[in-house]
């Protein structure tokens, strides 16, 4: 006779699960990655701004003249 078993090997009664409640979650990686995009984003906005308004800031390939 043969049981049924998980794609780990284990019988379906003894697969541990675990509740989390809203008290034990704490989303810092997703708060990690929305500030490095954030800043990612303000930085690539600041370069814009030097190179396309300014035009006295960094240059993309250098000063002409």
């Amino acid at each position: 006779m043969s049981q049924s078993t998980d794609q780990h090997g284990a019988p379906p009664d003894s697969v541990i699960e675990r509740e989390l409640t809203h008290d034990e979650f704490d989303p810092i990686g997703t708060a990690v990655l929305i500030t490095l995009y954030f800043l990612i984003l303000v930085g690539m906005w600041l370069f814009t701004y030097f190179v396309e308004f300014l035009g006295n800031g960094p240059t993309v390939v250098g000063v002409i003249g």
